[in-house]
């Protein structure tokens, strides 16, 4: 309860602050956290940190594609931006349980957005810009989605996203579907920013029947909006991560307890003190940025920054640039990138000081200890304690994490369980392993991030995740504990390669091919 006590309740949780059932044969699978509790996300992300008098401490920092420009954006900026769009949905007749999808590059109108939906009590679901016109059509109509927000474009690198012909032509196919989408609100990008070598005079599409600009819905809109005070179990968002069938899951968060969750673990995995820099390279259409580039550091009233484009454009030291020039302390990355950073040498780090770094962090997958060892040594001049952490969509932040320097490091290994969180390994036949062992990595008893539910498929949520081993959440994920409890994920047990009569997971093979130095990166399919 100490936690819950740091946030604003309109109306406070009623004890025991968690209920579940774990055991499908019992009934339904459920969790509830802070139940009854009325609160509203974005007003403990945003206003209470205002409120604290910290208004003109920068929220984001963000960096464009080309490194030719640059914002900064304060919380009381942020506040005011999100206000006002929020109460632009409004003006479209948006309410509280409508779903808004959102399909844009990394952006801080994105994070707008976001958090003007969970001003109003509306759920937002964020579509990766890499995906498709059918993909995103998909997602649209799967979470029965009735507003789109999309940019004219955006830049990757040397590549043009045409995001707005990409979504006329989702809408095209939910059209065919008889799905009705109201409107699609258009951020400009193109005239705003440029990319070296490229053409920002594409010509882009409107259609004033469905069509909004920007820059017209928020022209006489008020700077106030009172949030919606809502349900602590009450939706947040969706966002789709890939089911072993092929088909996107719709996975579920709700407010009261991913807000715990994301505040929690973004403080004491970072170990972040008051008034920090943090720098992620996730992009903001996956988990890993909701809970680390939105909520969780917002919450800590973090500032945060946001890239456009990649790590090693235009210029491999791009990262380490952005770093001394922003004092980074934080810098999150996954161990793909950071074996791409490694094949272009060590000079393109040290040329830049790095003073600022106090923490390095990986998560996304397993890394292997080389590049560990790069990250350590070369980045952190082994001073910077290296944070591996496991987690997936459906846990909303950290299950397993090393604590920086509480934690002591084991290269390749995302350390010991995260506060509260009771995992187990598991043979094939569901029992309980103890001491070193190998096998099915589960955990026994809810944390606050949890997710609920998969969007409308309560039923596919209950085979996934509860139905192969009774009484346990089924990551689908191996690992191995040894003797001090420390825990190293081997990859999905659900893709394994037969050799010579042995099961080996993809992690395995590909951590064994990344050894020699003649190889950068290694995919075992």
């Amino acid at each position: 309860m100490d936690i819950a006590n740091e946030f604003y309740w309109k109306r406070s949780p009623n004890k025991p602050l968690v209920s579940y059932n774990f055991d499908a044969s019992k009934g339904p699978i459920r969790v509830k956290w802070l139940d009854s509790a009325l609160t509203n996300m974005c007003y403990n992300v945003l206003d209470r940190v205002v409120d604290k008098g910290l208004g003109d401490r920068v929220a984001y920092y963000w960096e464009s594609n080309d490194d030719n420009s640059h914002r900064i954006v304060t919380y009381n900026n942020l506040l005011r931006d999100v206000c006002r769009f929020a109460n632009a949905l409004k003006s479209l007749g948006v309410k509280k349980g409508d779903r808004v999808a959102i399909y844009m590059s990394v952006a801080i109108e994105l994070v707008v957005v976001m958090l003007s939906c969970a001003r109003i009590g509306a759920i937002h679901t964020v579509i990766f810009a890499g995906f498709s016109a059918p993909a995103l059509a998909d997602r649209i109509m799967d979470a029965n989605c009735i507003l789109l927000v999309t940019a004219d474009g955006a830049y990757r690198a040397n590549k043009f996203i045409p995001l707005k012909s990409i979504a006329d032509s989702a809408l095209e196919i939910c059209k065919r579907m008889n799905h009705k989408v109201i409107a699609t609100i258009v951020s400009p990008h193109l005239k705003l920013y440029t990319a070296h070598g490229m053409d920002n005079n594409a010509t882009i599409n409107y259609d004033p029947k469905v069509d909004i600009l920007w820059k017209d819905i928020m022209k006489s809109v008020s700077d106030s909006c009172e949030p919606e005070w809502m349900e602590a179990e009450d939706t947040l968002f969706i966002l789709y991560t890939s089911g072993s069938t092929g088909k996107p899951k719709g996975i579920v968060h709700t407010i009261g307890g991913y807000l715990l969750y994301a505040y929690v673990t973004f403080k004491y995995v970072f170990n972040y003190t008051d008034g920090g820099v943090f720098f992620s390279t996730a992009d903001l259409g996956w988990m890993a940025a909701h809970t680390f580039s939105v909520y969780g550091p917002l919450a800590n009233a973090c500032s945060v920054v946001l890239l456009e484009g990649t790590p090693v454009h235009p210029k491999p030291d791009r990262l380490w640039n952005i770093i001394d020039r922003l004092g980074v302390n934080i810098f999150y990355t996954a161990p793909t990138i950071i074996r791409s950073l490694m094949k272009f040498g060590d000079h393109y780090v040290r040329q830049h000081k790095r003073y600022s770094l106090k923490v390095l962090a990986t998560a996304a997958e397993p890394i292997n200890p080389e590049a560990w060892r790069w990250l350590w040594t070369v980045v952190g001049d082994q001073k910077c304690p290296v944070v591996d952490n496991y987690w997936q969509t459906e846990t909303g932040g950290p299950m397993v994490a090393c604590l920086p320097g509480a934690t002591p490091m084991k290269p390749g290994s995302a350390a010991i369980p995260f506060f509260g969180v009771i995992p187990a390994i598991l043979d094939g036949e569901g029992k309980e392993l103890e001491g070193a062992a190998t096998g099915q990595l589960v955990f026994k008893r809810p944390w606050p991030g949890i997710a609920r539910t998969i969007d409308g498929k309560h039923e596919w949520y209950e085979s996934t995740y509860f139905r192969k081993f009774v009484g346990y959440y089924w990551t689908g994920d191996g690992a191995q504990r040894d003797t001090d409890g420390y825990y190293w994920i081997t990859g999905r047990t659900d893709d394994t390669l037969n050799v010579s009569g042995h099961l080996l997971s993809t992690v395995e093979v590909e951590t064994a091919i990344v050894e020699h130095r003649a190889v950068a990166e290694a995919a075992a399919v």
